[in-house]
């Protein structure tokens, strides 16, 4: 497994691309209103990518149709853009990838239309706040496997489960690169596999079920669910390592 370590000019042009994912994250936030339609917000983060030289990396990728995943209710991750409006009480994640000049940028968000029920507003703070625990846990040295135990602790703490099948990764001229970071510990020692060591830079996301962990693809070939059939939750930054910590790229 081979992570690239990047040079502090390369973290700065990743951090180029993702500062622009994340203003694209708070204008969806901004107009996350009953009547919006998932194609409109679609729309509106492509207008506002493009608009700032960048492209939205998520179209084409793999075959996917759009710019942003936009992931509704029991849908966690990788939700196609439809005609469908938000209703009141409705959750949507968002999740938006940039390129900028052959560099990548990439995070996510789960946010509440109007008044949402008490369970939905813990299993968003879940996965925001597994993301910032594990960001805040990050050091040079601690092995993934660690920080993928650290997380699936904190989720399970909350009362909810991890989203199997699907994890974090490396980021940089490409979209996905190496490592893969599960929200949970894969295998049993968290004291095997790679350290984490300064210029890494890596996407940590936080897919939260509520009861059961295996997922389901839906027809659409995307839209990702578990088998429990309840709603779901993401959140994401990309972050690089930087004098012994992390640091978030993927804000405004």
């Amino acid at each position: 497994m081979a992570i690239a370590l990047r040079k502090p000019v390369e973290i700065e042009k990743l951090r180029a691309a993702n500062k622009i994912v994340g203003g694209a994250l708070e204008l969806l936030a901004q107009n996350t209103k009953v009547g919006a339609s998932l194609k409109e917000l679609d729309a509106m983060a492509e207008d506002y990518i493009r608009s700032h030289g960048a492209k939205p990396s998520f179209k084409g990728l793999y075959g996917f149709p759009n710019s942003v995943c936009t992931s509704l209710n029991q849908v966690i991750i990788h939700g196609i853009p439809t005609d469908y409006k938000l209703q009141e009480g409705d959750i949507i994640g968002y999740d938006i990838g940039t390129e900028l000049n052959g560099w990548f940028g990439d995070a996510a968000i789960t946010v509440g239309v109007g008044e949402i029920e008490m369970r939905d507003e813990e299993l968003i703070a879940c996965a925001k706040d597994a993301l910032y625990h594990a960001i805040d846990e990050i050091k040079d040295g601690l092995r993934f496997k660690e920080l993928s135990f650290k997380i699936e602790k904190f989720i399970h703490s909350r009362g909810f489960v991890p989203l199997h099948s699907f994890c974090g990764h490396g980021i940089g001229k490409k979209p996905h690169e190496e490592p893969e970071i599960p929200n949970y510990l894969d295998g049993k020692n968290p004291k095997a596999g790679p350290k984490i060591k300064n210029g890494m830079v890596f996407c940590l996301e936080p897919m939260i079920c509520q009861k059961e962990s295996e997922p389901i693809i839906l027809d659409n070939k995307w839209d990702v669910v578990s088998t429990d059939n309840l709603r779901g939750s993401h959140y994401e930054h990309t972050v690089a390592v930087i004098n012994g910590k992390a640091e978030i790229l993927s804000l405004a």
